[in-house]
């Protein structure tokens, strides 16, 4: 979710159209000293050299060692999680190269953080032709148990280097009465727009007991050129590599970059994740069918979809599933009789955009999901056993409209793009822009016992927002968005300091016009916390100080409960 510059022209785009209509509404309601925000007050970015697009360039190491990537664990099942690292063989192997010799290594989980009380043990490959990923699945272990694992290199000059021990959890048992489940929710993490203290954060918490889990909602990374989408202030910390990623090397480079992050390294050794893409993983707004931010200078779209897909297969701990147009990363996870957590792909099985246009937006034949994905939901859901129905989706659910807009601005807003008369939905990348998908979705919310009982979880917007879920007269559901890691949000676009009085102005303006929406932050960073109890559930969102600086502090700054109604906890 974004606005980017290509071939030195400036495109509307999704993202910068939601964030200038939304300023440009505030600044319509505001004080005349608050409405001088001019196209000139953003940033340019810098042009890229495409003539640098070639082999992937190996970044500046401080010291080689064979496990620099880190470990990491997802897909927590009663009786098994995935358990991942990367080796790298030799200073030359970066991610992407493909040089190297396979490498076979030990695993290692433990009941105890000293490993004297193993658990299970084995031993697997790290394959070149993997980018030397491994991924283990350890099955018999003991449900809703906390472990540690490691991995240690067996043969080549290395062997006996022992990588840094993981803590991870298993699930529940499927029937097991549980009292609590906490999970960390985040998105949208781009590395040239500041630190990633938020990461840092969760894993402190994870140590201390407050998290069990952490769910990321996409945009794990931005597949940008250097320079094209950064933050307030410009590139915090370059891409490498420095130019737009494309192909299975690209990818694999940019994630071997991110890996590197000690923060993110952190967050990923302290909890087992669970995570799901949006479009950044690929390219900007991307559908079944090619994307907003593909051409045909990137080649053809289905390669480089697989080896986007492929990439990210390889350095996420994500239970095994096929990067193709046959595969799906959708899936269920149970938690006990407390939850389950359905993560939903918004990406592969979309149609395409339709802009703004109401007929567009509204046609039973467009979808968001597809066919087979949303069968898949509608049966979950109809035999659902579980306190709560958690459903992650890489964008917002809750349709948002600006209405009593200047008439002015609604003017002109209209004969541009077409919007609507009767409201303004500013965002059709979201469910807005396929809303026949999601009436049916809460239409059977509504018919079943489920309503009420179900929280959508969702990220992409780069800001904090807490929904009701109507359908027709009634609430069926709530929705709780965390806000970029780092990504830019409306105080970036603005050239501004956070909590500025346009954001503000903007804020309110939403809040008066939106009734099913409860609270809305445009300017925060950070992640969230949901915590689900039998009886209710709260999400508190945490905020960085300034992601420009690393090692920022990280607070609570809100609290919200659901138990059929939103209320400030």
């Amino acid at each position: 979710m974004t606005s980017v510059r290509q071939t030195g022209e400036h495109r509307i785009t999704r993202r910068g159209l939601l964030q200038g209509t939304l300023i440009a509404g505030a600044a319509a309601a505001a004080p005349s000293s608050l409405a001088r925000v001019r196209a000139s007050d953003v940033q340019a970015w810098a042009d890229v050299d495409l003539d640098t697009l070639h082999a992937p360039q190996p970044y500046a190491a401080p010291e080689h060692h064979v496990f620099m990537h880190g470990v990491a664990s997802g897909d927590p099942v009663p009786n098994s999680v995935i358990l991942w690292t990367r080796v790298t063989p030799t200073p030359e192997c970066v991610p992407g190269s493909g040089l190297g010799p396979d490498v076979n290594v030990r695993w290692e989980v433990a009941a105890d953080p000293e490993f004297r009380r193993l658990a299970r043990a084995g031993a697997t490959t790290a394959r070149a032709a993997h980018d030397h990923t491994v991924h283990v699945d350890p099955f018999g272990l003991q449900p809703d148990t906390v472990y540690w694992y490691r991995f240690t290199v067996l043969d080549g000059e290395h062997a006996g280097r022992v990588s840094r021990a993981g803590r991870t959890r298993t699930a529940p048992a499927d029937e097991a009465e549980i009292g609590k489940l906490s999970l960390a929710v985040c998105s949208c993490a781009n590395f040239e727009a500041g630190y990633f203290s938020a990461y840092s954060d969760i894993a402190r918490r994870a140590h201390a007991g407050e998290v069990d889990v952490v769910v990321h909602l996409g945009d794990y990374i931005y597949e940008y050129a250097s320079g094209d989408y950064a933050g307030k202030y410009g590139v915090v910390r370059p891409h490498v590599p420095t130019w737009e990623i494309r192909t299975l090397a690209d990818y694999r480079s940019r994630y071997g970059h991110y890996r590197r992050d000690v923060e993110l390294q952190d967050a990923h050794a302290a909890a087992p994740w669970v995570v799901t893409w949006d479009d950044h993983e690929i390219a900007n707004d991307s559908w079944a069918g090619g994307a907003e931010g593909h051409s045909d200078f990137h080649g053809d779209w289905e390669t480089r979809r697989d080896a986007a897909m492929q990439a990210y297969l390889e350095w996420l701990p994500v239970r095994g599933t096929s990067p193709s147009r046959g595969g799906r990363i959708y899936r269920t996870l149970r938690f006990g009789r407390l939850a389950e957590l359905h993560m939903l792909d918004l990406r592969s099985h979309r149609s395409a955009p339709g802009m703004l246009q109401p007929a567009a937006r509204t046609s039973v034949d467009r979808t968001i999901m597809g066919g087979e994905q949303f069968s898949w939901l509608s049966a979950r859901l109809a035999t659902a056993n579980t306190g709560w129905n958690l459903i992650g989706t890489s964008v917002m659910l809750a349709p948002l409209n600006l209405v009593h807009i200047d008439h002015q601005l609604r003017a002109q807003l209209t004969g541009m793009v077409g919007l609507d008369v009767a409201g303004t939905p500013v965002n059709v990348d979201q469910w807005d822009g396929y809303v026949a998908d999601r009436d049916r979705l809460l239409a059977q919310l509504a018919e079943q016992h489920a309503h009420g009982r179900t929280v959508f979880l969702a990220g992409d917007i780069h800001s904090e927002w807490a929904n009701h879920i109507w359908h027709r007269d009634r609430v069926v559901a709530a929705e709780l968005v965390c806000s970029s890691v780092t990504a830019a949000n409306v105080d970036e676009f603005l050239g501004a300091a956070e909590d500025n009085p346009v954001s503000q102005t903007a804020e309110r303006h939403v809040l008066a016009h939106n009734r099913h929406i409860s609270h809305v932050d445009l300017d925060a960073h950070g992640y969230a916390i949901l915590t689900v109890r039998p009886t209710h559930v709260e999400m508190s969102w945490h905020r960085v100080a300034d992601v420009t600086v690393a090692g920022s502090p990280v607070t609570e700054a809100l609290r919200m409960r659901y138990d059929g109604a939103l209320v400030t906890a």
